[in-house]
């Protein structure tokens, strides 16, 4: 089992179905909750970066808006679901903390490490919003980020496939799905998974990834679990050497 974790959660994933319409779909939210809940109790601890697509996704932007404005409405989306989580984490009885790069008074913290190992050794799950406080940086490469300065195992990106593939399964029924690869071999291939930058990260700094199926039932679990299960909902990305 993983010891220490971060988890890449989209903001799509707190809404749910695209065809509810829903910012939020709280019985989504109660099952990651409740799967993050059962994997501290069984030792590892976790973190999150959460993104913040069911509120805003700068791709939508409005022409005449600048690039870096639009990102910075998409981080302070992610703020606000930091804050629905950490709710929903209070409501669970489980300690969360909001870090963001600049401090929001009366709702988070500023992002330092060491305060940030501090909440951890507590037994805080720990959620990473408004980016890195500067535009044009994904929400892969500030997971990979906080993963390699709080000393994580692995990185798990949620998804809304069951791991790597060769080509979309949702456009090629003959898509093959890996259960390991490497970065280098993702990169190489022009694979969907991650950022470069975020895979490069986590290579020099030997940092296993999983992508696997959040909606899959205990995904989250099984992904923490580091066992022959993880590969029915998933796929293990591992550093070279």
């Amino acid at each position: 089992m993983f010891k220490r974790v971060l988890i890449k959660l989209s903001g799509e994933a707190l809404a749910g179905d695209e065809n509810n319409h829903k910012i939020y779909d709280g019985e989504i939210v109660r099952s990651i909750v409740e799967d993050i809940k059962e994997v501290k109790n069984k030792g590892t601890d976790v973190m999150l970066v959460v993104g913040g697509g069911n509120i805003w996704r700068g791709r939508t932007a409005p022409p005449y808006m600048d690039d870096a404005k639009a990102d910075s409405i998409g981080m302070l989306a992610t703020v606000m679901n930091a804050i629905y989580l950490s709710e929903a984490f209070r409501d669970a009885g489980i300690k969360s903390a909001i870090m963001t790069p600049i401090t929001i008074s009366g709702t988070t913290k500023r992002y330092m490490q060491d305060d940030a190992l501090s909440y951890i050794e507590k037994g805080y799950v720990l959620i990473f919003a408004g980016g890195l406080g500067h535009p044009f940086f994904s929400t892969d490469t500030i997971a990979a980020v906080r993963a390699a300065e709080l000393y994580c195992d692995c990185v798990l990106y949620a998804k809304t496939i069951d791991g790597v593939y060769d080509a979309d399964p949702r456009k090629n029924e003959n898509a093959v799905k890996y259960n390991t690869i490497t970065y280098k071999e993702i990169i190489k291939r022009g694979l969907k998974f991650a950022d470069i930058s975020a895979m490069d990260i986590c290579n020099n700094k030997k940092i296993r990834s999983v992508a696997f199926l959040l909606s899959a039932e205990k995904s989250i679990v099984i992904a923490c679990n580091d066992d022959e299960e993880l590969y029915k909902i998933g796929t293990k990305v591992n550093f070279e050497e």
